[in-house]
């Protein structure tokens, strides 16, 4: 939280992180930064539903406090390099589809006079 940068990426899809939400609670970001929220897990072949990729956006909005400070990602990169492949490249697109379209939701929930 010392770091003097814009932002921070952090993972918040992935089973393993996904609790950590709430140390934004504890432990505001600077109120000059923002918060790349990974709401997609790119280690799986799963995709997730738009519902929840904005339920997930909705749950760092209100943990960051200010939803135009909460941008949606993923959580690190697609699975796909170095020979590995462990995420096929359709549910790579299909992944970033549902990322859009829960993003849609979520602005519409979190903004809702923006429409």
């Amino acid at each position: 939280m010392r770091a003097e940068v814009g932002g921070l990426v952090l993972p918040f899809a992935n089973p393993r992180h996904a609790h950590e939400v709430r140390c934004l609670e504890r432990m505001p970001i600077a109120d000059d930064q923002v918060m790349v929220a990974g709401v997609i897990d790119t280690l799986t072949n799963f995709v997730e539903h738009p519902e929840v990729v904005a339920e997930r956006i909705q749950r760092v909005a209100r943990a960051v406090g200010d939803p135009r400070r909460v941008l949606a990602g993923t959580d690190c990169g697609f699975d796909t390099s170095a020979g590995r492949g462990r995420v096929a490249p359709d549910v790579v697109w299909a992944k970033l589809r549902s990322l859009a379209a829960g993003a849609r939701l979520a602005s519409a929930r979190l903004f809702p006079t923006a429409g």
